[in-house]
């Protein structure tokens, strides 16, 4: 009986969402040691992990002091990609017109590489946080606004005709109807923005900064400091985790009647 208990702690523990993911990052970190073993790769081109574990260890609090000022821009540049790629998604899914003029100047203007961009901030806006805010924010905006317009697009007719029979009026129909209805589909380019601001405000800090974690990574790089390296770029993993968790939660609790949270539970049980 007591095996069976055992046995049984052990496969919900197992089970749990967190663990599994942790275990075959685990398995990479091996991985990735044997393979410097087997193939003697030289600690100028692939430093072992037990140097980034060491390197974390003892300038872990100059690196999470370095990760302050990324993570601010990244959060910033996220908000303003959040705020304008819904309103832009508003005006383009309710006119044609707008639609017509905007969304392929918006579809052009990805091709455009925003490492060529992000110099002119700093001739522009000169070093400090904005050029950083304003890169982050070009990286996000994108996302958001292609998956709130296609939220906005796929509400039923039927449900506008029903609100439009009750005499609702136009702000009511986007607020009790379109709206939550396109949710799900914001929460997705959000999920997509909220990671390509973290590289958005790296690459800010390539060209125009003298703190943050991109500038970390770019002296690094110029020294050869390999593991001073990995170990910004592990830190920089953690950011665009926690942030993606926290914009995850808000998810759940935003919206806890969509089809996904209710597969959740479903799972779960």
């Amino acid at each position: 009986m007591a095996n069976r208990t055992l046995g049984a702690r052990i496969t919900a523990l197992l089970n749990t969402a967190w663990l599994r993911p942790v275990l075959f990052l685990v398995f990479l970190v091996a991985l990735w040691d044997v393979v410097i073993r087997i193939f003697n790769i030289p600690p100028y081109q692939i430093p072992k992990p037990i140097n980034v574990l060491w390197t974390l260890w003892t300038d872990g609090p100059d690196l999470l002091q370095q990760a302050v000022p990324t993570t601010i821009a990244t959060i910033e540049g996220f908000f303003l990609s959040a705020v304008f790629g819904v309103v832009a998604a508003v005006l383009i899914a309710g006119s044609r017109t707008v639609e017509s003029y905007v969304y392929p100047l918006l579809v052009f203007s990805q091709s455009i590489p925003k490492i060529a961009i992000a110099p002119l901030f700093v001739v522009w806006f000169g070093f400090g946080m904005m050029p950083k805010v304003l890169s982050a924010f070009l990286l996000g905006f994108f996302p958001v606004v292609v998956s709130a317009v296609q939220g906005f697009k796929s509400v039923e007719p039927d449900m506008l005709d029903l609100a439009r029979a009750m005499e609702a009026k136009r702000l009511q129909i986007f607020r009790m109807v379109a709206f939550p209805h396109a949710m799900p589909a914001i929460f997705a380019g959000l999920k997509v923005s909220i990671t390509l601001a973290v590289v958005g405000a790296v690459v800010g800090e390539f060209v125009g900064s003298n703190n943050g974690l991109g500038f970390v990574l770019q002296r690094s790089i110029g020294s050869f400091e390999l593991p001073t390296m990995f170990a910004a770029l592990v830190i920089l993993s953690l950011i665009g985790v926690v942030l993606f968790w926290i914009l995850d939660l808000a998810e759940r609790i935003m919206i806890p009647w969509h089809a996904s949270q209710r597969q959740d539970l479903v799972i779960a049980a």
